[in-house]
């Protein structure tokens, strides 16, 4: 009998004088040292299991940055009838607060450099994903880039399209990214001034104590008409640092995140016929670099989500 495990967790990180240090968790019950992680509850997600392990096995709570990789594994089942195909799901998540201490699952928490970290991991699955987190540097922009959810169809809709509203199930689609994207804690929520977008991200912009921004030139209307001039005012958003989080349409997530991938080399995730996806209540963790000298923004890695699940780019960073 072969079953499945579903299982999230993190390259935890934090910056001090010396650099930046990552956290390896020793566990009794294995006698191991490991990246932070644990199986997901019933109907969680992975980004809200990565975030919780970390915070039951560490003591730290932590904001999810870039997605890192997939590894699977057999692992017996405990009552020896078979076993099972655990998969587990890795982000980079810099440690914001918190201390460690001794628990059920971790008697000890190491910080270690890279090198140090890599020596005294147990695993080897473990190695290639701190080898993967240590491909780019940690301290990157993130950008939120997501699609507005379900809206009434156009054709029953008889007003102006731009006052076009979500459906119910377009609600229950925003809340749940409500719920999901605090886990990278968006520090300002920018909207197309289309209804159906601004609902969308409404409810995020409420828990921050913000308003929404519109952005004009990231709506299908004006984007369209200059992108060149649509492309260049997400960069300048990137450029601004922070965790900004965008709506916009359909007719322009696709055109954008291909244009700067092309740009800067990045490799995306595509859907059937190579065409870079954009579902209603999706969303993009676009990861930059932050500008230097002359140099604006740069592209670094795009990790796409649909239904809180990564989708991963078609070669391995």
């Amino acid at each position: 009998m072969t079953t499945e495990v579903r299982a999230s967790g993190a390259v935890l990180w934090r910056r001090t004088g010396d650099g930046i240090e990552v956290a390896l968790v020793h566990r009794p019950r294995y006698d191991d040292w490991s990246l932070p992680k644990g199986k997901l509850d019933r109907g969680e997600t992975l980004a809200a299991a990565a975030v919780r392990e970390i915070h039951e096995e560490t003591g730290f709570r932590a904001v999810l940055g870039r997605y890192l990789t997939r590894v699977g594994y057999a692992v017996p089942l405990r009552n020896g009838t078979g076993t099972a195909d655990k998969t587990v799901d890795y982000f980079s998540a810099e440690a914001v607060s918190g201390g460690f201490a001794p628990n059920e699952e971790v008697d000890e928490l190491r910080w270690l450099g890279y090198e140090a970290a890599e020596k005294l991991l147990t695993r080897d699955t473990d190695v290639r994903v701190l080898r993967d987190f240590c491909a780019l540097p940690p301290e990157l922009t993130t950008v939120l880039l997501a699609r507005h959810a379900k809206a009434g169809k156009r054709e029953d809709w008889n007003g102006d399209d731009d006052l076009r509203p979500l459906s119910d199930a377009g609600h229950r689609q925003a809340q749940a990214l409500r719920e999901l994207l605090t886990f990278y804690r968006p520090d300002r929520v920018l909207s197309a001034p289309r209804l159906r977008c601004v609902q969308t991200v409404r409810g995020i912009a409420e828990d921050l104590g913000t308003e929404v921004r519109h952005e004009p030139l990231l709506s299908e209307q004006d984007y369209w008409a200059d992108p060149v001039l649509g492309l260049a005012r997400l960069l300048a958003i990137a450029g601004d640092g922070g965790t900004p989080l965008i709506c916009s349409q359909g007719g322009v997530i696709p055109d954008v995140v291909n244009a700067l991938a092309e740009r800067d080399g990045v490799d995306l995730p595509t859907s059937r016929g190579g065409v870079v996806p954009s579902k209603k209540g999706s969303f993009w963790v676009l990861s930059f670099l932050p500008p230097s000298g002359d140099n604006g923004p740069k592209l670094v890695a795009a990790d796409y989500f649909s239904g809180a699940l990564p989708v991963p780019a078609p070669t391995a960073r």
